[in-house]
């Protein structure tokens, strides 16, 4: 029976694509059959070759004295199960392809993940740094460790009332690339996320506004002008009470952001390394995009039930 995945086979083919059609040596450094037993025990593995024992021999033969398989042979052969095996073995072999001895440069190593991720993300997969050797990440596979992962899904063209969603798009693609290589980067976008969103509400509705005013002052202003603190179950005076915990600890998850990106991330002209990780940097995001999507969200039904007007039109 073929092992249950999570990783599509569409999602596989798209990876490997990837690494054919930019001619990526996915055994970097080492010679393939090197790569390749740091995963599976060639040894054991049958031989497509008759005149060979086992796999290592015929890798050996058609790959360096005959020359004669392509270079991304190992991608479709059966026997290393990276089209239609488990998901463990596939995110095994892209960790290895990241390893610090497989591949030593770094910006090779980043480049790699950020396109891994962003394949693997539609299948609620991802790759993570798991300790390091000599200062080097160390990778494994996991599942997503949120809900947008590394690709975080706002739909912001979908949204009628963000005219140019562009700025809130730049802070998206910002935080998608900082939340591995520089997570102090991801939180201080992930704040400005929630503030550039806070200004195009402010704006489009005709409320003023000063560019030093900071993260919360924003939201309460954003706050009054969508009447959070009216926001209600009707007929339920319970459901009221705990709808007004939610939106206090929304204030709070809020306000917390600004002080972890000044903890954590680029504030105030830090005279140290940021000590954040991936996953202050995720909590930032995942924060963030609970913000967003609720403003947004009440924004419209304001709007369309004509409680709001827009001063641009």
């Amino acid at each position: 029976m073929a092992p249950q995945q999570g990783i599509t086979e569409v999602t596989r083919r798209r990876i490997f694509d990837t690494i054919t059609l930019e001619e990526i040596a996915w055994a970097g450094r080492l010679d393939e059959d090197d790569f390749l037993r740091r995963i599976y025990d060639l040894e054991a593995m049958v031989s497509y070759d008759s005149r060979f024992a086992n796999a290592r021999g015929d890798i050996v033969q058609h790959r360096f004295n005959n020359h004669d398989w392509d270079d991304d042979w190992v991608l479709t052969d059966d026997r290393f199960e990276l089209l239609n095996g488990s998901d463990s073995t596939f995110l095994r072999f892209l960790a290895e392809m990241l390893h610090p001895v497989v591949r030593p440069d770094r910006a090779q190593v980043d480049k790699l993940l950020h396109t891994f991720n962003a394949l693997l993300a539609a299948d609620g997969y991802e790759l993570v740094q798991d300790g390091a050797i000599s200062g080097l990440p160390l990778f494994k596979g996991v599942r997503n460790g949120s809900f947008h992962g590394d690709q975080p899904q706002l739909q912001l063209e979908s949204r009628r009332l963000l005219t140019d969603p562009r700025v809130l798009h730049e802070h998206l693609v910002r935080i998608r690339d900082g939340l591995q290589k520089d997570p102090a980067a991801a939180i201080a976008s992930s704040k400005e996320l929630v503030e550039s969103l806070c200004k195009v509400i402010l704006g489009r509705s005709g409320v003023e506004y000063t560019n030093s005013d900071e993260l919360p002052v924003l939201y309460r202003k954003v706050a009054e002008l969508l009447s959070l603190k009216a926001e209600s179950v009707p007929d339920s005076a319970k459901g009221s009470e705990s709808a007004q915990k939610i939106l206090r600890t929304l204030v709070t998850t809020v306000q917390t952001l600004g002080e972890l990106r000044n903890q954590l991330g680029l504030g105030h002209g830090r005279a140290a390394p940021s000590p954040a990780f991936t996953r202050h940097a995720r909590l930032a995001l995942n924060s963030a995009v609970a913000v967003t999507e609720f403003l947004l969200d009440t924004w419209e039904e304001r709007v369309d039930r004509g409680l709001l007007t827009l001063d641009d039109q």
